[in-house]
C-alpha cells in the first residue's frame, strides 16, 4: 500500500469517527436538554453538598455542560474527559470553564486535593469501575463526597410488539459495554472502595418523544453488528418503533441509578 493510499484511508477512518463523534453529541445534546435530565443533573450537585471555593472534578465531562452549572454554583469546576474531540467541544462552547484530558483511572490531580467528584454515564463503559472508584478516593480529601450517576443497560424497558426480541436485543447491546450493569452496583463498588455513608437512588426517566428514536436505532444496530440479531429482525422491529412514535404510542423507560459517598476522615476527626 503506498503512503499516499494509507494517508487517505487514515483519513477516511478519521472523518468516520468524527461523524460518530458528532451524532453521539447530538443524542446526549438532546437527551441533556430533558426535564428529567435537568432534576437529575441538579439532584448530583445537591448530593455533592458544594463548598464554595473547593474544588471539584466532572469525570468524563463530556461536551462541559455541568461543569458550567457547577461553575455557576460556586466551586472550582474542572472537567476531565478521555476524548480530545468533545473536550475541544467544551472549550468552544464553555471557554471560561477549566477542562483536562485524562481517564477516570488515572486522574491529573494531587492526592486528597479535591472537595468533590462527580462521574455521570462513565463507569458503564469502563472495564474496571472498581480502579476509577480507587482514584477517586486517592484524589479526595478527607470528608469529601462522591457521586456517580447512570443508567442500568440490562434494564432499559421499551414497549415492542415483540418481547422477546426486544429483550434479546437490550441484553445484546449491554453485553458490548465494559460494566453495563453498573449501575446496580454502585453500592457495592463504593463499599468495597473504601468510603462510608452510601446512599442510592433511583430516578427511571420515561420518555414518550420521538426524539429518543436514535438511542433504539443505536441498539438495535449494536445488537446486529454483533450477530445476536439479524438484519431482517431488526429492520421490522425499527419499523415497529417508528410506527409507534407516529401515533403517539412510542415509550421508553430507563433506570438512573444516583450513589452518593462520603471519603472517609480520620479518627477523631
Amino acid at each position: 500500500m503506498s503512503s499516499k493510499s494509507f494517508m487517505s484511508s487514515k483519513n477516511r477512518e478519521a472523518v468516520e469517527e468524527h461523524r460518530d463523534t458528532e451524532a453521539l453529541l447530538a443524542v446526549l445534546d438532546a437527551a441533556d436538554q430533558m426535564p428529567s435530565a435537568t432534576r437529575l443533573r441538579t439532584r448530583s450537585y445537591e448530593l455533592l453538598s458544594l463548598e464554595p471555593g473547593s474544588t471539584v472534578v466532572d469525570v468524563g465531562c463530556g461536551a462541559g455542560r455541568a461543569v458550567a452549572e457547577l461553575a455557576g454554583r460556586g466551586v472550582h469546576a474542572v472537567g476531565v474527559d478521555p476524548d480530545p474531540w468533545m473536550l475541544g467541544t467544551a472549550r468552544e462552547r464553555w471557554s471560561a470553564a477549566e477542562f483536562r484530558q485524562a481517564g477516570a483511572e488515572e486522574l491529573p490531580f494531587t492526592d486528597g486535593s479535591v472537595r468533590g467528584y462527580r462521574a455521570d454515564k462513565v463507569f458503564h463503559v469502563l472495564q474496571e469501575p472498581g480502579r476509577a472508584v480507587a482514584e477517586a478516593r486517592r484524589v479526595l480529601c478527607p470528608g469529601g463526597r462522591i457521586v456517580v450517576t447512570g443508567q442500568d443497560w440490562d434494564a432499559i424497558m421499551i414497549d415492542s410488539s415483540d418481547a422477546a426480541l426486544t429483550r434479546t436485543i437490550v441484553h445484546a447491546r449491554a453485553d458490548l459495554l465494559g460494566a453495563p450493569r453498573a449501575g446496580r452496583q454502585y453500592r457495592n463498588l463504593l463499599l468495597d472502595g473504601g468510603f462510608g455513608d452510601v446512599t442510592v437512588e433511583v430516578h427511571t426517566g420515561v420518555f414518550t418523544d420521538p426524539a429518543m428514536l436514535p438511542l433504539l436505532t443505536g441498539l438495535a444496530e449494536s445488537a446486529c453488528a454483533g450477530g445476536a440479531v439479524s438484519r431482517d429482525q431488526i429492520d421490522e422491529w425499527l419499523a415497529d418503533q417508528h410506527r409507534r412514535a407516529e401515533a403517539d404510542r412510542f415509550l421508553v423507560a430507563i433506570p438512573f441509578f444516583v450513589a452518593a459517598a462520603s471519603a472517609a476522615r480520620p479518627p477523631g476527626a
